[in-house]
């Protein structure tokens, strides 16, 4: 009698919108509008030829500001993301729609109700992805301002998050009651149960408390771990969290943000992706990626030279609205090592641990590296960052997911309807019947 051969375990692909960071190539010729509609259907469409799983969409409640002025890459103008996607689903069919809602700044039955009504327009393709904030500068933008401590985030997020599935399953014709700590909440809801049960809940978070929200409930994990063996680490602690709260490791997704850079030959590619991250990094964002970190004004220093050697000042203030940084006197010394080891000067230095998870190479080799990653358990798939607006994710649709495919990695055809379906992702019963005796 044969053996059967295990199934080929295949990777997730999605796509994020780029922008509000230095990934984005501005002064590229093919960079296009960060709020015309036709940028946001063209890379859907692309992503959905492709058969990704989802479109990503991030958003920010306030503007940076560095040095008190309003950092000159942050996008201005940008649309509410709900409402984009809304429009979405009239362009497409099949590619899951994720959304990027704060639970510090928002309410948790509106909230709920944006989404189903969201997932029941696109034929159960919503996803939200939860992010929490905890700074007063991002708080003068509403009432309460910043009222929260930074220890609270997430015990709010998952509150916030326990109330919205309540009101998905109260779309079945139930009342709900929910009282915890941040939230008393009852009646009913005025939209049906979402077609998906509940919408795909996202979640991107390297801390402890992180990653304990992430094993409690999380679908998908957006991550940033740059190499096999601290994807494999992460991989693996958040997994072993997840039998805790009744659940399995393909309960939940691990997807890290990567770019990808392709060339004809390895060489061109390696040429191709330098150019880009002098690009993204020039002279002055460099010097502005060392005041972040050194905490005061450096606009004296050469960007060509080597980095300060002065202490940083810890939470001075400097930057107003990005995500903090950890110890900044630790993470000075880091760069300081590798500056001093490879003879790398501030703008060098800047490029050098600035970078994303990236796979350079022929398509052949992108194609392999993506696969041995995945196989290898450091990740479930992977959701691109192109560095072009909006046409920057063409090129690896076009060339390297026929190679995936080709190789049993990827899909050849949507199988189901729903995002949950592309995710293999299991449908949640109504709470009603999940707590029936």
């Amino acid at each position: 009698m044969t053996a059967t051969r295990p199934a080929r375990k295949r990777m997730h692909l999605a796509a994020h919108f780029p922008g509000v960071n230095s990934t984005t190539v501005w002064t590229d010729p093919r960079s296009r509008s960060q709020i015309d509609f036709t940028s946001f259907e063209h890379l859907a469409r692309t992503a959905e030829r492709g058969l990704f799983d989802f479109f990503f969409l991030a958003e920010g409640l306030r503007l940076r500001e560095h040095k008190g002025r309003i950092h000159d890459l942050d996008v201005v103008g940008r649309p509410e993301s709900l409402t984009v996607l809304g429009a979405l689903t009239a362009v497409t069919d099949r590619l899951g729609l994720a959304a990027t809602v704060n639970a510090t700044f928002n309410e948790p039955y509106e909230t709920a109700r944006r989404f189903a009504s969201l997932d029941h327009l696109s034929g159960g393709r919503a996803a939200w992805n939860v992010v929490t904030s905890s700074d007063a500068f991002t708080g003068e933008n509403f009432r309460r301002g910043g009222y929260l401590d930074r220890a609270d985030r997430y015990h709010r997020a998952a509150e916030f998050v326990d109330v919205a599935r309540e009101v998905w399953d109260a779309g079945t014709g139930r009342p709900f009651r929910y009282e915890g700590r941040h939230f008393t909440v009852e009646g009913d809801s005025t939209v049906p149960r979402p077609p998906q049960g509940h919408p795909v809940v996202i979640q991107a978070g390297d801390s402890a408390e992180g990653r304990e929200f992430a094993a409690s409930a999380a679908d998908v994990v957006f991550t940033r771990h740059g190499t096999l063996e601290a994807g494999r680490a992460f991989s693996a602690d958040v997994k072993a969290r997840l039998a805790a709260y009744g659940r399995e490791a393909d309960d939940l997704k691990i997807m890290p943000g990567v770019s990808v850079v392709l060339g004809d030959t390895a060489a061109e590619a390696q040429e191709k992706a330098a150019e880009i991250r002098r690009q993204q990094i020039s002279p002055q964002n460099a010097i502005l990626a060392l005041e972040q970190v050194w905490g005061v004004d450096l606009s004296s220093y050469d960007p060509d030279g080597p980095l300060p050697d002065i202490d940083p000042v810890v939470d001075s203030g400097l930057s107003q609205g990005r995500t903090h940084r950890g110890d900044v006197l630790a993470l000075a010394e880091k760069w300081r090592a590798l500056s001093h080891a490879k003879g790398l000067s501030i703008r060098q230095t800047v490029i050098e641990t600035s970078s994303r998870q990236s796979f350079i190479g022929t398509p052949d080799a992108v194609a392999a590296d993506l696969d041995a990653f995945v196989r290898g358990g450091a990740a479930d798939g992977f959701v691109l960052v192109p560095h072009l607006t909006p046409g920057g994710l063409d090129e690896f649709v076009d060339r390297v997911v026929p190679l995936l495919q080709e190789r049993g990695a990827f899909r050849t055809a949507y199988e189901g309807t729903t995002l949950r379906s592309h995710l293999g992702l299991r449908a949640p019963a109504p709470h009603h019947e999940r707590t029936a005796v």
